[in-house]
């Protein structure tokens, strides 16, 4: 997997090739945050916010179902937010599941996934991201 690049921030590519989505939290409140900062975004401390590996599991906090997209963007699909075991907060796209409201259900369990985002950078390069499946 050496040709694959992250898609999003907060997805490491460890070594050996180990993939993970990584956050911070921070040591004062516990708030946690998703992407780059100086400070904590809750309590607006500078260096107490600390890097961890985020959960594997969560439940579906909230979702749509998309109709319309980019082009060459397969639809319907559904976009969640999905409430981590650790606190964290992702957002992300639901798969391996009937884009219908009768298939889906909050806090239903969920497992993070990271593959393929099926598509490629100037060079060739496989972009990776992370989506949810059903737990």
């Amino acid at each position: 997997m050496a040709d694959w690049k992250p898609a999003v921030p907060g997805i490491v590519i460890g070594d050996g090739q180990d993939l993970y989505v990584e956050a911070m939290r921070c040591s004062l409140c516990d708030a946690h945050v998703t992407r780059q900062t100086l400070a904590c975004p809750s309590c607006g401390k500078r260096g107490t916010l600390e890097s961890y590996r985020v959960a594997g599991d969560g439940t579906l906090h909230s979702y749509s179902i998309v109709h319309r997209s980019y082009p060459s963007v397969e639809v319907p699909f559904v976009s969640a937010i999905v409430d981590m075991t650790d606190g964290t907060v992702l957002k992300g796209n639901l798969r391996k599941v009937d884009p219908t409201p009768d298939a889906l259900r909050f806090d239903m369990p969920v497992r993070l996934v990271l593959d393929d985002a099926g598509r490629t950078d100037a060079e060739g390069n496989r972009y990776i991201s992370y989506f949810f499946e059903p737990a």
